[in-house]
């Protein structure tokens, strides 16, 4: 009996979880279909319990829809919590529960496949949207020396302060970034997707070991061509996180983690 997953967001034809999660179910041995929904604007919700009612069992969440998943289940992990936001649902026993696993994708991209470790380093990252909500706590819990989370708006970054209110976050603005050094960087703004460099000093890159951009497929975006031209000698896009939080929803649905080494490689675009 085959099982039925999904991917939903608007757009959608630019999604690589089809063929993420086949190549899993391939290795793992799964018996499932895993398809992509475009979803409707107005009608999300509606778009998910019709999927869960012809038998779905699970989803994966994109924008800008992770919200409003979150809003929608009625069972939630302490990561979709904090993030008040939704990457993955899971339908059992009548009720659909939450889970974001954009944070622990994204360290596990940068402990394990990079060697990156962020225990007891200096981590700066850039921008304080959803992105970085779902990225606190795993950083956090990762135990760096310091994680600062830089902001155009420094109101926004704030907010996230008072929230999380732990004793190695903090907040500032970028021009407050000048007289900083980091041992890792983190772009998680949307600039690179529109062709465009975060206003960071320049010199903030000048000390660092890893240069992370967190959108993927773009190849040497105007964040990593900086830190590259800066001799930062790591670069990385997100890629690695976007198999990695695959895999985690993979095996919180089928109880297997597969293997993701040799999809990443399969994705990865060379950063030149």
């Amino acid at each position: 009996m085959t099982d039925f997953y999904a991917v939903i967001g608007n757009p959608i034809s630019h999604t690589k979880s089809p063929l993420i999660h086949g190549l899993f179910a391939e290795t793992t041995r799964q018996t499932m279909e895993y398809r992509a929904i475009e979803g409707s604007l107005d009608g999300f919700e509606a778009d998910v319990l019709r999927f869960r009612q012809e038998g779905g069992l699970g989803m994966n969440i994109t924008a800008p829809f992770k919200l409003r998943a979150f809003e929608l289940s009625d069972g939630r992990s302490e990561r979709a919590r904090l993030a008040r936001a939704a990457n993955a649902l899971k339908f059992e026993e009548g009720r659909i529960f939450a889970e974001n696993f954009d944070g622990i994708g994204l360290l596990r991209d940068i402990e394990e496949n990079l060697e990156e470790p962020l225990r007891n380093r200096r981590v700066l990252v850039l921008g304080a949207g959803g992105a970085v909500r779902g990225v606190l706590l795993p950083f956090l819990q990762a135990a760096p020396a310091t994680l600062v989370i830089a902001n155009r708006d420094i109101t926004k970054a704030q907010t996230l302060l008072n929230e999380v209110k732990h004793p190695r976050l903090h907040v500032c603005s970028y021009a407050d970034l000048a007289e900083q050094q980091f041992d890792i960087v983190v772009n998680a703004t949307s600039a690179s997707l529109t062709g465009q460099l975060p206003p960071i000093p320049e010199k903030v890159l000048q000390s660092i070991s890893l240069a992370y951009e967190l959108a993927y497929g773009k190849g040497l975006t105007p964040f990593l061509q900086l830190a590259k031209e800066k001799g930062v000698k790591r670069l990385a896009d997100g890629v690695g996180m976007l198999v990695e939080q695959a895999a985690e929803a993979f095996a919180w649905w089928r109880g297997v983690r597969p293997e993701t080494r040799p999809v990443i490689q399969r994705l990865t675009v060379a950063l030149e």
